[in-house]
């Protein structure tokens, strides 16, 4: 592997590290962030000739906190903030930091301050834990991407003006922001497991990240939510090999080869699980878990018992009333069912605008047309999903699925 690649993954794994420590040492979610980002612009210039260091994160840390050490006295910004940079000039990180001084857990629980509205929570945590665009946690939160910036712009002017502090709050405080962090992790974790745009169906190293948090929490404050939580990463985590197949096509649940799912995930998944009903047998992560833990017991697609998946989701939509909870029991019950009962369902989240905007209910739609015979409905649905999707996996499947449709 050449030294450019070894780069590239580097940023691929400790971007997101890096920048939550500089955001803690500048105190400037902007100014971290172009830091970050001179700091590899400089690994791109030095390591061919001085070889990469051995702590590669410490190296890119220390030089995006002297770069913005450099801004700011450029900048000539306030006396306090150069104060606070001063004190932290010799800081030199250590490579494994005790779990609760972990710079992206700090960082999550900043941006899931209670003072901040929870939409912006959300915004914010995924533009910096993620790096995603703003068009990218748009459509993660089904929102518009200008609504979006506007909040992000807001949440970082709040931060800095309230002066909310870089710190895990303490345990009493916890259960306050928990569920604002649980969702962020659950975000963080459906970008890494099924990216919204690119090439690749699984970003590995943003999924990663979330059951690394998700582990945290545990650790942190044992909830059982949060070992729900933790319980449905790695059940769904278990499938990623199956997902797309050697030439990187996207491969559908019926069709996945399951002796490709980790079964070592799989066991601890439902260790978690175990743990988790014992404590909220009846909250929203430990009922998602129980649904994807039902699938991982399935030997074969035929196997699966989407009565009780759709029980499930039914129980899930009565504590958690989403269209996309609704469109995820809609599925269910055509599997249990007909696709004709799940098509009903479907058409009563017409009026919803935001699903309107989500591919994946057009896909449903179009698929449920497909084994009703309704081949017409179905090439009208596959089409407006294809264009509401920027997943190429994702886009070639739906084309894929078009043309059978016209060799019908």
């Amino acid at each position: 592997m050449t030294i450019a690649s070894r780069i590239d993954t580097i940023y691929q794994t400790e971007s997101r590290r890096v920048q939550a420590t500089l955001i803690r040492l500048l105190g400037d979610f902007d100014l971290a962030e172009e830091s970050m980002q001179e700091a590899f612009a400089a690994a791109v210039k030095q390591w061919p000739g001085q070889g990469i260091p051995d702590n590669p994160a410490a190296w890119l840390i220390k030089t995006g906190h002297r770069r913005g050490i450099d801004h700011i006295r450029r900048r000539q910004t306030a006396r306090d903030n150069l104060s606070h940079v001063a004190e932290n000039e010799l800081y030199t990180p250590e490579p494994n930091t005790d779990q609760i001084d972990d710079d992206l857990l700090r960082l999550i629980f900043t941006c899931c301050h209670p003072s901040l509205a929870i939409e912006a929570q959300l915004a914010l945590t995924l533009r910096e834990i993620c790096s995603l665009t703003t068009e990218q946690v748009a459509s993660a939160l089904l929102q518009k991407p200008t609504t979006t910036a506007q909040r992000i712009v807001r949440a970082k002017r709040k931060i800095r003006e309230a002066n909310i502090p870089y710190e895990v709050p303490e345990r009493k405080e916890l259960p306050q922001r928990l569920q604002s962090v649980l969702k962020v992790v659950y975000l963080i974790f459906n970008e890494g497991y099924s990216s919204s745009e690119g090439n690749t169906i699984v970003n590995i190293s943003l999924a990663g990240e979330a059951i690394r948090l998700a582990r945290l929490l545990a650790e942190l404050l044992p909830d059982g939510e949060v070992f729900g939580l933790l319980a449905l990463l790695l059940l769904q985590d278990s499938r990623r090999h199956a997902r797309q197949d050697a030439n990187g096509e996207l491969v559908t649940l019926e069709d996945q080869n399951r002796s490709l799912w980790d079964q070592e995930q799989i066991r601890s998944g439902l260790t978690w699980l175990d743990r988790a009903l014992e404590l909220t047998p009846a909250a929203p992560y430990t009922l998602q878990a129980s649904i994807a833990a039902t699938h991982a017991k399935a030997a074969t697609a035929l196997d699966t018992d989407w009565a009780r998946i759709a029980r499930l989701y039914q129980a899930l939509y009565q504590r958690q009333p989403s269209p996309v909870i609704a469109l995820n029991h809609a599925v269910a019950v055509a599997m249990r069912d007909t696709p004709e009962e799940g098509l009903k369902l479907l058409d009563q989240l017409a009026g919803h605008k935001a699903i309107q905007s989500y591919y994946l209910y057009h896909a449903a739609r179009a698929d449920l047309f497909r084994r009703s015979g309704d081949l017409a409905g179905a090439r009208t649905a596959y089409q407006r999903a294809l264009t509401l999707t920027q997943q190429g996996p994702e886009q070639r499947y739906l084309s894929r699925r078009l043309t059978a449709l016209d060799g019908a």
